[in-house]
């Protein structure tokens, strides 16, 4: 029997190939740009953990500007174009900030290079705001049946997440040794690779119809204005209570995790007494978790059923960070981030399908356009707030509770823990039941049954809270953030 040498379809399988690479390229440049803000602009500073916050802070501004309007565009616009525009315009401004980078890190202030890598970040998570949709449509296309979907899922989760172990382990050489130009570059190539990809895919010509405020398909010349469809979007979205749902405890959730982006380069090298040239095994970590979580989420929902796989993962996901807060040694932190993030991992591959489920196809750009801005925000604001609190309210704070001592950077690591605990609570009470949510998405999977099927998903789209688990801000190809 011959090898197959296509991912459930020779469309798909191009599409995947081109996001394989550009994950590696966005964690190459994603763990390359902490460590230069971390230990060159910022270097010794009392505001590093705030300049790096500000990172993360510049994609959530241009999530929440651009993100909930460019889901009506993504539904009107032909979603293969969009995509191609946007690569060519992501890779236009990595380019452009690698030429820039060439220049000594003392050419120009602190200030006005935290200004370009922030002016980057930010146009890059913009033009990010209609490629995530227009991906997610196309799968939604090139993908049919619930079974295919689930496959589709679980690969492109595992490949984000084998990025993830090869891209910062790579970044930190990289850096250390040719700089950070390099690094750039070869994520300015990848964008390169990404469209060539999706240039090749086949894609079936749109249907030229839009969809007025009730909800009413109308023909292209005659659709009604751009406020009256997203007005239609949020409607829409306001009233499922499964979609809802989902999305509250996603909210909560980047409460946590939002931290964790943005302090975890110090309290590795701080609290655990790593080299900053080690960091891109942090990130491998990660990677490690994603996969391992990848592979058992199927399992685990037919097991205990998609609807207690939710907050359970929550729950376990949140008292493994406290865990990973009192950690001391770099073995025992790097173990913790591992088992941290497959329950997490096992989240997003549980519940994504049920997100494709619950948008019909006129509404899938506006969906994710309101799903991920408001996940952004409260990474967004999580970010700001634990980089504040480090660097300037609990920058000398030592306590201690029970014989155990806290520290800045701990303490908020912990407390972000609570919060996804938090939102494994609120999930418990807040999912519909398992059998039919009341706006007719079943609860359990796609098929209506909890733990029936083979549910997987592309965590990349449905900005749930493993997701943001990542070194760095830049947004990934394929993904919501």
């Amino acid at each position: 029997m011959a090898p197959r040498l296509s991912l459930i379809s020779p469309d798909f399988t191009r599409l995947w190939f081109g996001q394989a690479v550009s994950s590696v390229g966005d964690m190459v440049f994603s763990t390359t740009l902490m460590l230069w803000v971390a230990t060159v602009l910022a270097k010794d500073e009392s505001w590093a953990p705030a300049a790096v916050s500000g990172v993360l802070v510049a994609g959530g501004i241009a999530v929440l500007v651009v993100g909930p309007i460019a889901g009506v565009f993504v539904d009107r616009w032909d979603k293969r174009r969009t995509m191609l525009g946007t690569e060519v315009l992501r890779g236009g401004l990595v380019a452009l900030l690698a030429v820039v980078s060439f220049l000594p890190a003392d050419a120009l202030p602190a200030g006005v290079w935290l200004t370009l890598v922030y002016g980057t970040v930010l146009l890059l998570h913009a033009a990010a705001r209609f490629f995530a949709p227009a991906r997610f449509t196309i799968i939604a296309d090139l993908v049919t049946g619930d079974a295919d979907r689930a496959r589709a899922a679980g690969i492109t989760q595992a490949t984000s997440q084998t990025a993830l172990i090869i891209g910062p382990p790579l970044a930190a050489p990289l850096f250390f040794t040719l700089g950070v130009q390099w690094a750039m570059l070869f994520n300015a190539l990848s964008y390169l690779v990404s469209y060539v990809a999706i240039s090749s895919v086949r894609v079936a010509p749109a249907e030229k119809a839009a969809v007025d405020g009730s909800g009413t398909g109308k023909a292209a010349g005659h659709r009604s204005g751009v406020l009256r469809e997203f007005v239609a979007g949020l409607r829409f979205f306001g009233r499922s209570r499964f979609l809802v749902a989902l999305l509250v405890f996603a909210v909560i959730g980047q409460f946590g995790v939002g931290a964790l982006n943005t302090l975890n380069i110090f309290f590795t090298t701080e609290n655990l007494g790593m080299s900053a040239k080690l960091f891109g095994y942090v990130g491998m970590a990660i990677g490690v978790g994603g996969i391992v979580g990848a592979l058992c989420a199927g399992r685990v929902v037919q097991w205990i059923g998609a609807r207690r796989t939710t907050w359970v993962s929550l729950l376990v996901s949140g008292a493994l960070l406290v865990a990973y807060s009192r950690q001391t040694g770099f073995v025992g932190g790097i173990i913790l981030l591992v088992l941290f993030t497959i329950p997490l991992t096992v989240l997003n591959t549980a519940m994504a399908p049920l997100l494709l489920s619950a948008a019909s196809a006129e509404y899938r750009g506006r969906v994710v356009a309101v799903f991920q801005p408001m996940t952004q925000l409260a990474a967004m604001v999580a970010a700001a707030l634990s980089g504040w609190l480090a660097g300037t309210l609990l920058r000398d704070f030592d306590g201690s509770v029970a014989g155990l001592r806290f520290g800045p950077i701990d303490t908020i690591i912990a407390v972000a823990g609570l919060c996804i605990l938090l939102s494994g609570l609120y999930a418990r009470g807040a999912l519909p039941d398992p059998e039919t949510s009341e706006d007719g998405v079943p609860a359990g999977g796609p098929d209506g049954h909890e733990g029936a099927g083979e549910p997987a998903a592309p965590a990349e789209e449905t900005a749930a809270p493993a997701a943001a688990v990542r070194s760095a801000a830049p947004p990934r190809r394929g993904s919501t953030e």
